[in-house]
């Protein structure tokens, strides 16, 4: 972590994620922000859902089973997910959690770590 800002952890991650995403979930985001806010790392991830879970989505039923699918496929990745923002972070990792809009196709994915990331940065700096 020596010799890197916030803003570049940030974007590795950012970039991590978009790796994992096409690579696990079979397509990438059209677009990441990362946020490292103290102990936690805020992902939002823009356009996440194919083609098939946009029509999907346009009924309650649907979007009920596309939830429940990314719950199920994230569940399955989480260690690999969590080892992935240990490894940049170099963090231990305390919770993971996750939520994707069917509306707006954006997902969210939040890890709690189990120290304050954000004032190792300031102590550098």
């Amino acid at each position: 972590m020596k010799n890197k800002t916030k803003g570049e952890i940030e974007s590795q991650i950012g970039e991590a994620i978009i790796k994992f995403e096409k690579e696990y979930m079979g397509r990438g985001p059209r677009e990441t922000r990362t946020l490292i806010i103290g102990d936690v790392v805020f992902v939002r991830l823009k356009g996440v859902l194919t083609p098939a879970e946009e029509q999907l989505a346009k009924t309650v039923e649907g979007a009920d089973l596309i939830k429940k699918t990314r719950v199920q496929l994230l569940e399955g990745a989480r260690v690999l997910l969590e080892n992935i923002i240990s490894d940049i972070t170099l963090c231990q990792i305390k919770s993971l959690h996750s939520d994707i809009s069917t509306k707006t196709g954006e997902r969210v994915i939040i890890f709690t770590l189990e120290e304050d990331l954000e004032k190792t940065f300031k102590a550098e700096g």
